[in-house]
């Protein structure tokens, strides 16, 4: 870890989904800012499809998932899709 940042600006006019959410955070923690990092488990290639989000989502320890529309509760969803990436990646 270096300690840099690539700081991001969210606008309402190009992305108002995003820009409302941001907007919510800090209404309810009084923090303007959210960190953005890449979407994968350690060892495993980004993610690039919702197939892809979801099998990242069930075998990580990510409690929700958002993709488009669709709101995803990992307590909602079947025991048997969970998948164990703890150990199928080695570490870096």
């Amino acid at each position: 870890v270096d300690y840099s940042a690539r700081i991001q600006t969210v606008h309402a006019d190009t992305n108002p989904r995003y820009h409302a959410l941001i907007g919510a955070f800090k209404a309810r923690t009084g923090c303007p800012v959210v960190v953005n990092t890449s979407f994968n488990v350690r060892g495993e290639p980004i993610v690039c499809t919702p197939e892809d989000a979801f099998r990242c989502f069930m075998g990580s320890e990510i409690d929700v998932l958002v993709v488009g529309n669709s709101y995803l509760r990992k307590e909602d969803q079947a025991p048997t899709l969970k998948q164990d990436y703890k150990h199928a990646f080695e570490l870096d």
